[in-house]
């Protein structure tokens, strides 16, 4: 017997192009839609469009969308095998993640009750490095794109996994979208891996075992995975997860701050080149150094001197340079202090954390190993030397700079038998810095021996690169090569002194190593790859803890043939709940185009399942049933909340020239539980042989329908907003409807029959369009 279902209809719009994803928000009126243009639209209720993400590619499509748990962040899953976190909020994109295969489907879990027992570990100092760390600065001159990865952390909200599903069989789980949490592959664990599809892959309501709906030669099966780590580490992943996040956007802002210094850089390089390093380039290496020290010393200026300093130079065009060199360094030296020594403080805080959660073997011996974890503190403390490095080659420069262009207007005035101002004249000992200055201008190569001097003339080897006015030794450390002038070592400094007489010390891992012949960028990819080792060991330990604990074999399916299209052979689609109330994890999956089963697997303790088989087609004594429900199909399903499912069907019986007509049904699952089935999970599961079908059509109160107007493709419900949307026409016109509405509320109902109300003028046009010649 067929019920009506209590629908509003609240609009209906054409849209603009193909909708292929649709996802609603489980906490705002908010639903994101993705296009057959590969973008990712976020819009309201009411229509209002809140943000456009584009595509992040050529022929780029959205394969999945999903919300977190009462929050405005939004996963998406791209055919190239990206993975976008979006903020709909700040209308931002939080980070991305690169697979080298398609994607199947990204969601994540519900959220995870960090107030439970998870456990006897507890940790009280969460966040407290917001206490003892200085609030980093915002980088004000990298591009607005980019800056936005600073601004959000990544465990906003209640804490979750992040799972991704490849279309290979590779599963990636990931806590807070940071720590990678393990992986699976599902072709290890099935018979034929050339007839192989995966489905859907979801985590249980105890994250603490997996359910993966598969194709396995041709049978569809539901594996269950049992993970041992996840059931009894939960609280210090957590926790090691937090860390996790908090490093990756220290090195976000890491790579960020480092992009500003090399753009600094360009701009004094930029200043420079305009005139100086021009003149530079035309001259014989040493001549340059040679001829100013020569002016500097005897007050003596070659013709070329001379004509650069008057000719291309004069005194307020070289002012004019000066003030924009000192300008560019002095923003160099703010972001190597503050935002660069900052940062990597930071990171030495947490890294140091992470240290010491590794010592309590108890709860981290599984996630982190103590030795990698020291080694990774020990490449942190290095970086740190080598930020406090460039900053003393800064300052260093900064200094010679100011006496260099002191010295050059000096030297114009003096040529040009202008009068001197008093704060010009240098002192005895800037005379003899300036004097050291323009000796190291261009310094001397290591002396070689005879054999070394006649350079083989097939020889690829290019000859050293000049310094150019001294500055490369500021811009050696941004490059991805070792430091041509590596910082000269201090003989007056004690540590160093006992270093080199003892080479002991400089192998102890109790103390932090300095090499001084890593760029800055080296010293930062050393880090960085040391702060991955750290991550690898959870990532391990997780993955080999899956164990298959039961199959659970659903339906047979066709065969795949190669090259075959199978969409007119078999249908299968899912949707997962947890249902918190009953502790069990609820499945509900098309096995055909015209039977579903809804698999209902408890977590109390007692290892059962529970089915629930149901057709569209009526029953042998089914009776009283209008002929239009008699020939249905499934089109699309989702669980509407822990008691009802909502089907999307489409009949079958449309005679020549008529359209099918599409249906909405809202199906009781408290109605058909006395006609399921209980099932102890075992080794194997064979609920093909051990289930009866039944037709919705005889579960009393089990199903109310809704005609739908056009030929519908696809469905999103959400029970908590009390909200459906179809898709119909090709996927072009997106309808909402407004759910449990009082019947006294419900003037815009529609009928139960109102697909049999379509207009003459709608047939005939359909007609049309079928018969339309193609152009």
């Amino acid at each position: 017997m067929t019920q009506t279902s209590s629908m509003k209809l609240l609009g209906a719009r054409n849209m603009s192009c193909i909708v292929e994803r649709m996802e609603w928000n489980n906490k705002m009126d908010l639903i994101a839609y993705g296009t057959e243009k590969g973008e990712v639209v976020i819009q309201r209720l009411n229509w209002q469009k809140i943000v456009t993400f584009p595509t992040p590619g050529e022929d780029v499509r959205v394969r999945s969308l999903s919300w977190q748990m009462d929050e405005t962040l939004l996963a998406v899953g791209y055919s190239n095998g990206k993975v976008a976190l979006l903020d709909a909020e700040s209308e931002t994109i939080i980070s991305g993640l690169i697979y080298e295969d398609d994607i199947k489907k990204v969601y994540f879990s519900k959220a995870i009750n960090s107030e439970e027992s998870l456990g006897t570990y507890t940790c009280s100092a969460k966040d407290k490095h917001r206490r003892f760390l200085p609030k980093l600065q915002p980088l004000t001159n990298i591009d607005p794109c980019l800056k936005t990865l600073d601004q959000k952390s990544f465990p906003k909200g209640s804490p979750c996994f992040l799972v991704v599903i490849m279309r290979s069989g590779k599963v990636h789980l990931l806590l807070l979208g940071a720590l990678q949490a393990g992986s699976i592959d599902l072709t290890q664990h099935i018979l034929h891996p050339e007839q192989f599809d995966v489905y859907d892959v979801r985590l249980n309501g105890d994250f603490n075992a997996i359910y993966a709906l598969l194709r396995d030669g041709q049978e569809l099966k539901m594996l269950h995975f049992h993970n041992q780590v996840l059931q009894e580490c939960m609280a210090p992943m957590l926790e090691l997860a937090t860390h996790c996040a908090h490093i990756l956007e220290t090195k976000n802002y890491i790579n960020d701050t480092q992009q500003c210094l090399t753009e600094a850089w360009e701009t004094v390089q930029l200043e420079m080149d305009n005139k100086l390093t021009k003149y530079a380039n035309s001259q014989p290496y040493g001549l340059i150094s040679a001829h100013f020290l020569e002016l500097h010393v005897f007050g003596f200026a070659t013709f070329e001197v001379e004509e650069f300093l008057f000719e291309t130079l004069s005194e307020k065009g070289f002012k004019k340079i000066a003030n924009s060199v000192d300008l560019s360094l002095s923003n160099l030296q703010s972001l190597v202090f503050k935002q660069l020594n900052g940062s990597a403080v930071n990171m030495f805080y947490f890294l140091n954390t992470i240290a010491g959660f590794g010592r309590m073997s108890h709860f981290f011996e599984s996630l982190i190993s103590p030795d990698v974890a020291n080694e990774a503190m020990r490449a942190c403390g290095a970086f740190v030397l080598k930020v406090h490095e460039l900053q003393r080659t800064i300052d260093t420069l900064l200094h010679d700079m100011k006496l260099f262009h002191a010295w050059m207007i000096f030297t114009i005035l003096r040529l040009s038998h202008q009068e001197i101002p008093d704060d010009l004249v240098l002192t005895e000992e800037e005379n003899i810095a300036m004097a050291d200055f323009l000796c190291s201008m261009e310094p001397e190569f290591d002396d070689r021996s005879d054999d070394e001097d006649e350079l083989d003339p097939l020889s690829e080897t290019p000859p050293p690169a000049r310094s150019k006015f001294n500055l490369e030794r500021v811009g050696q450390y941004l490059d991805n090569a070792y430091l041509p002038q590596p910082y000269p070592k201090d003989p007056s400094q004690l540590w160093e002194e006992m270093v080199a007489e003892n080479e002991c010390l400089s192998h102890c891992k109790l103390f932090v190593p300095h090499d001084m012949n890593l760029s800055l960028v080296q010293q930062r990819d050393k880090m960085f790859n040391a702060i991955d080792a750290v991550f690898h060991k959870p990532t391990e330990s997780i993955s080999g803890s899956f164990k298959l604990s039961s199959t659970v074999i659903c339906n047979d399916l066709p065969p795949m043939e190669p090259g075959e299209d199978l969409k007119d052979k078999e249908f299968v689609t899912c949707s997962y709940y947890v249902n918190e109330a009953a502790r069990s994890d609820m499945l509900a999956c098309t096995i055909s185009w015209q039977e579903a089963m809804i698999l209902e697997f408890s977590r109390a303790g007692d290892g059962w399942v529970r089915c629930t088989r149901i057709k569209l087609e009526p029953g042998l004594f089914t009776t009283s049933v209008n002929e239009d429900f008699c020939y249905l199909r499934f089109v699309d399903l989702q669980f509407y909340n822990e008691s009802s499912l909502s089907i999307l069907a489409q009949s079958t019986n449309a005679g020549p020239g008529m359209r099918p007509h599409s249906f909405f049904v809202q199906f009781s699952l408290s109605a058909a539980r006395n006609q399921s089935t209980q099932h102890q999970m075992g080794p194997l599961v064979k609920l093909k042989e051990t289930t009866v079908t039944h037709s919705i059509h005889d579960i009393v109160d089990g199903a109310a329908f809704k005609g739908l107007d056009g030929l519908c493709d696809m469905l999103a419900v959400s029970g908590s907003r009390k909200v459906a949307t179809v898709l119909s026409d090709r996927k072009r016109k997106m309808t909402i409807f407004e759910m449990e509405i009082e019947e006294e509320e419900d003037d815009t109902e529609m009928s139960q029959a109102s697909f049999l109300d379509i207009s003459k003028e709608s047939v005939i046009a359909g007609v049309a369009d079928s018969e339309k010649p193609e152009a």
